[in-house]
This record gives structure tokens, C-alpha cells and sequence, in this order.
């Protein structure tokens, strides 16, 4: 094959996805919209400086051929890890319970000093995951065969142009 990969030669093959600058965050973060993960998904070892997220995302790279073959759009389980941790925060989760469904919108990173920075999960409802890293350093791999999506349909958005909220830089939170 000649060109760059396209959606539609997507296979079942399991991803297996690292990302370390801002063009390998942008295709992970585009591969996290839609995922799905409940808050006691989330966990963090302070030891190891890791974060791992547990989602059920949404197969976009397959959508083009579910729909073109008149098949069921599929999702797939897969772990998000975060290295490299210094801190992390939550917006808006707060009251949440631990069996709350939280749904991933994008994965941000904004540059702080000598490679370090911050990378933010925003959630839908205005919530957020914020994580100080010394580097951004993340894996994204999928766990499971994909499946039948239970909702049979693609997700879709509202255009909304406002911000999102950042969670605040500081004190450890798990």
C-alpha cells in the first residue's frame, strides 16, 4: 500500500499505540472520543507514577466500513497508561460514584517547562482529568476483540464552541 493509512483499511487487529509528542496525541485523542469508563476505572499508582484508564471506545477507525457494508458499528475495550505522572486532579467529579459512566471528549497537552507539562482528559458535563507529567508519555492498547456497539448508532455532537474547563494544578487526588 502507498499513501497514509486510511480508516477504511482498518482490520480487527488489536491497537497498540504510544504517544510522546503532539501529532501522536492528536491521533490518540481522536481514537478516545466517545470512549466510555466508569469512575472506579481509573487508577493510579504512585509508586510506579502511572495512571491506567480502562475505556470502551468507540471503533472510528472502522466506521466507514460498518457503514459502507451495512454492518453494526463496534467498540472495543482498551487501557489508556499515563507515565511519567507528578500529580493529578479531577474537575467535576467530585460527587460522582464510582459506577458514574464518564464519556471522553479529547486529550489535551499543554507544555510547561523542559518537556514537562500538563495533559487533560476532558469528559462530557464539564468534567476533567488533569494530569502533571515530567513528559508526555502515554500507551493506548486494546484489551478485547471488538463488539457490537449496544447503542447501534455512531455517537454524534452538538457544535458547542465553548472552552472547557482545566482541572487546577496542585495537591495529589485519586
Amino acid at each position: 500500500m502507498t499513501g497514509d493509512a486510511r480508516y477504511e483499511d482498518a482490520d480487527e487487529t488489536p491497537l497498540r499505540l504510544i504517544a510522546r509528542d503532539a501529532e501522536d496525541l492528536a491521533v490518540i485523542s481522536a481514537l478516545l472520543q466517545d470512549a466510555v469508563f466508569l469512575r472506579s476505572d481509573i487508577t493510579r499508582s504512585r509508586r510506579l507514577r502511572q495512571a491506567a484508564i480502562l475505556l470502551t471506545r468507540f471503533r472510528w477507525e472502522d466506521a466507514p466500513a460498518a457503514r459502507a457494508q451495512g454492518r453494526r458499528f463496534e467498540r472495543v475495550r482498551t487501557l489508556l497508561v499515563i507515565e511519567d505522572i507528578r500529580s493529578m486532579a479531577a474537575r467535576g467529579l467530585e460527587e460522582t460514584a464510582p459506577d458514574t459512566v464518564l464519556s471522553a471528549l479529547t486529550l489535551e497537552f499543554r507544555p510547561g517547562e523542559d518537556g514537562s507539562g500538563r495533559l487533560v482528559l476532558h469528559l462530557s458535563g464539564d468534567g476533567a482529568l488533569g494530569f502533571d507529567v515530567e513528559c508526555l508519555s502515554l500507551h493506548l492498547t486494546d484489551v478485547t476483540r471488538p463488539h457490537e456497539a449496544p447503542s447501534r448508532r455512531m455517537p454524534a455532537h452538538p457544535l458547542d464552541d465553548a472552552e472547557p474547563p482545566v482541572p487546577p494544578a496542585g495537591p495529589q487526588q485519586d
